[in-house]
């Protein structure tokens, strides 16, 4: 496997995942493991954080201790599906800067056209975290890093939920210095740009619409 490709395989993440897919999951239940499985993924994806020491003050003495060094990061979600990742990673680092591009996928072409992009104005001095649940195609996950490097952005990772073989194939080729971290990698697409076996359109199971 490519070495910028994560594969996070935690039990907790592939329980959780196991769950989600199931058809008969209610709205409420789907968003509280989406919720969930996003807490683990941002655990993953922030390992690598830089830490500088500083000093603190303890009920017993003064300490030197770690603390995340450098401007606060900044999670981009992919609307609006992206919004599901990104309300439990936001648990785990609530101080963190929020960036949204409004990407939908034309049916027909299943090419990716933009709506909307606002993110914070110093973007090129933070790690760029974007999500979005699913990495079909690759077309939105694309554009969206496409529009941040124009935007400035020059540390930029990518996570997702699930991935298929030719959007993991795309997405490298266009971005291959951008780390992907995903919780599986399924079977392929199916001729309506679908994951398979996939968990169906996680922005409408997320807010139950159709």
């Amino acid at each position: 496997m490519d070495s910028t490709i994560h594969l996070v395989d935690h039990p907790l993440v592939q329980h959780k995942l196991s769950l989600m897919r199931q058809k008969t999951q209610p709205t409420a239940s789907f968003r509280q493991l989406m919720r969930e499985v996003s807490l683990l993924l941002a655990y993953e994806v922030t390992r690598d954080l830089p830490l500088e020491t500083t000093e603190i003050h303890t009920p017993l003495e003064v300490m030197k201790a770690p603390v995340l060094s450098g401007k606060k990061l900044c999670f981009v979600s992919i609307l609006r599906a992206g919004n599901g990742l990104l309300e439990g990673m936001l648990d785990l680092l609530p101080s963190a800067r929020v960036g949204h591009v409004g990407i939908y996928r034309d049916p027909d072409t299943l090419n990716a056209i933009e709506y909307y992009y606002k993110v914070p104005q110093d973007i090129e001095d933070r790690l760029v975290i974007v999500v979005d649940p699913m990495l079909a195609t690759a077309h939105s996950g694309i554009a969206a890093v496409d529009r941040l490097k124009q935007g400035g952005a020059k540390q930029i990772k990518f996570v997702c939920l699930l991935a298929a073989p030719e959007g993991i194939s795309a997405f490298t080729t266009a971005h291959p210095e951008v780390p992907l971290y995903t919780a599986a990698i399924d079977r392929q697409l199916n001729e309506h740009g679908y994951i398979l076996p996939g968990l169906g359109d996680a922005g409408d199971r997320l807010y139950g619409t159709r």
